[in-house]
């Protein structure tokens, strides 16, 4: 440094010598502007690992009088990085627009406190709200290996502190970014977190001692967090087990039971209260709907669903009518109508012969219809100025998704069905419409699981409208008939999805009338013309997404990787991004489900690049 300071000040008699007259500012000035001093400091992640050149500037700063002030570095994850007020500003999205939906950590803590009690929570913090973190759009991307790596880790240590149980229950709600639906570990991980929940005992919290190898003495404020903590635990299991169509891994015993006036730590507060009420809800529907012992698919008879229905119709409306009356806020209030769809996806499990076929049909189209409505127009009565219904889909939980997904397709099933004939068909349409967008406003990175799910819609919807403009519609539609009937019927209310997606890769990809190659490039509305209509891989007009994909993106290149074309906040792989999520390879040979095998062959390219969302 010594050896740079005495080249500028040579270069500065050197001027001098010349003619030059430099008063004491100006030199400095001009010693500020040097090539070598004038550094960019904003590269720089770490203090510690200066360049020479930098403390120079840094040296030359302080002896105007000045505190030369560099982007301090607050946490690191292998070569993650985080300043100050990058980790500030992320904890304050989390707490402000993800913790709302699931409130059960602490905003008055501080992130240092978080990362003491354990690193992976506090990381999982940061990658829920880097999903939509405008300030660098890429952080997600960046992030989800080195937390992938200290995920795994954590786990095979196997975890003693109800700390990671937390995170856990975090990265089950929002998970990581996956590059195969085939690689998701949600399902496994919600097991993972069920199993360390029970392994410490936190299902028994004031029998600690019986799991522990020392003492423990817990007050009442630490009895209270782990009760909370075991009731979140059992939401995010059931929403797991309901979003996935699998059997949860749900435990509600004596320590999560309905104490009516009770204040004591065993209370919960009326919102997560509410939310293990209508979990609950789900899981009996779940268990008497979809676990008959008797059918080797698990599915209720006829007769004995359509009497369940009758009983969990009536209960349903006690549940509603209980939590509506507590005024609580409209995440509580989506979760509910959640459970709602979640109840009336059974009537399509039934036979045109059913008792009370058509009323369970229109059932399920008001559950719909009432679910769809507030996650895209929000709740206006809530709080000042009320929820809107873009602040759903952006930061919507994992579950509220895949519920979403299921909504479109029930709406495409029945409006393109003998049903339509029954409801305002153009009112349905544009909530379809509707749906696809919102599908796609949830998507956290374009081209994802989401994005591609809305695409498959449109086919679906674009191939029927073009059968039925084929054929009257008198004639196609006019009939009850067994046709909303569901060939995949072991995933409970998610056999909606599968089957449709089965529908898909039978009706139309296999024939060649549909193929999710447009997706290499934007989607382009259909012509006006009706007629026009025979490529049915487009969308008609009101089905553009209003956001497109950025114009700084090129054509797949023939390595199947997308470059960068000037445009800003795009970042390539890196040296060392192809060894995961860095650099994404995006197999959708298994669009949804860990049932790959069910779209084999869907794509034959990958990504090896994938941009951030516009605007996300």
């Amino acid at each position: 440094m010594e050896k740079e300071i005495d080249k500028l000040r040579r270069a500065v008699q050197s001027a001098k010598a010349q003619g030059f007259v430099v008063e004491e500012d100006e030199e400095m000035h001009s010693q500020m502007q040097s090539p070598v001093v004038n550094s960019v400091y904003a590269h720089t992640r770490n203090p510690s690992l200066m360049g020479s050149d930098e403390a120079v500037s840094s040296l030359l700063h302080l002896k105007r009088g000045g505190s030369y002030t560099l982007p301090r570095i607050a946490r690191e994850l292998e070569d993650i990085r985080l300043t100050e007020d990058a980790e500030r500003q992320l904890f304050e999205e989390f707490f402000t627009f993800y913790h709302p939906f699931l409130p059960f950590l602490n905003p008055t803590q501080s992130p240092d406190q978080y990362y003491q009690q354990l690193s992976l929570l506090y990381w999982a913090i940061i990658s829920v709200a880097a999903r939509r973190y405008a300030p660098d759009p890429t952080l997600l991307t960046q992030l989800s290996a080195p937390l992938t790596r200290l995920l795994w880790q954590t786990i095979g240590d196997v975890p003693q502190s109800y700390y990671a149980v937390k995170a856990l229950c975090l990265l089950c709600t929002w998970p990581l970014p996956t590059s195969t639906t085939s690689s998701d570990p949600t399902h496994i991980l919600c097991g993972v977190m069920m199993k360390t929940a029970t392994g410490i005992g936190l299902h028994r919290p004031n029998h600690i001692n019986d799991f522990s190898r020392v003492a423990i003495d817990l007050n009442t404020e630490q009895l209270h967090d782990r009760v909370k903590t075991w009731a979140v635990c059992n939401i995010v299991a059931q929403t797991i087990g309901t979003g996935y169509g699998q059997p949860a891994s749900t435990i509600y015993d004596w320590t999560l039971a309905v104490r009516p006036g009770d204040a004591g730590p065993f209370a919960l507060t009326p919102e997560l209260e509410a939310r293990l009420q209508i979990e609950r809800f789900c899981d009996k529907v779940s268990k008497e709907m979809y676990s008959n012992a008797s059918d080797p698919r698990g599915v209720a008879g006829d007769e004995h669903r359509a009497m369940l229905m009758r009983v969990y119709r009536r209960e349903f409306q006690e549940l509603q009518a209980s939590v509506l009356s507590q005024n609580l806020p409209p995440f509580v209030t989506l979760h509910l109508r959640a459970a709602g769809l979640h109840l009336r996806l059974a009537g399509f499990f039934d036979s045109h012969q059913t008792p009370g076929y058509m009323d369970d049909l229109m059932g399920l189209w008001r559950a719909t219809r009432s679910f769809l409505e507030l996650i895209l127009n929000g709740d206006p009565n809530a709080g000042d100025g009320g929820i809107r219904g873009d602040y759903f889909l952006r930061y919507a939980t994992n579950y509220i998704q895949q519920m979403l997904v299921a909504a479109g397709f029930a709406l495409l099933k029945l409006l393109r069905s003998f049903f339509a004939k029954s409801v305002d068909s153009e009112r349905g349409r544009t909530l379809f419409h509707r749906t696809v967008e919102a599908i796609r406003t949830t998507s956290v990175i374009q081209n994802d699981l989401n994005w591609r799910l809305a695409e498959l819609m449109v086919q679906i919807w674009n191939g029927a409208r073009i059968e039925s403009h084929n054929s009257p519609f008198s004639d196609n539609m006019g009939e009850i008939d067994d046709s909303l009937q569901l060939k995949v019927r072991c995933r409970h209310s998610m056999s909606l999805v599968f089957d449709s997606i089965w529908h898909w890769r039978e009706e139309y990809q296999a024939r060649g009338r549909g193929t999710l190659d447009a997706l290499k490039q934007p989607t382009k509305p259909d012509s006006a013309n009706e007629s026009s209509a025979a490529s049915s891989t487009h969308m008609d007009s009101t089905l553009m997404p209003s956001h497109g994909m950025p114009a700084s993106l090129n054509i797949p290149t023939s390595s199947g990787g997308l470059t960068p074309n000037g445009g800003s906040g795009l970042v390539s792989t890196g040296a060392g991004g192809q060894n995961s999520m860095l650099a994404m390879s995006y197999d959708y040979n298994d669009v949804w489900d860990p049932t790959h095998w069910m779209l084999d062959g869907l794509l034959d390219f990958n990504y090896t690049f994938v941009p951030p969302l516009e605007g996300a």
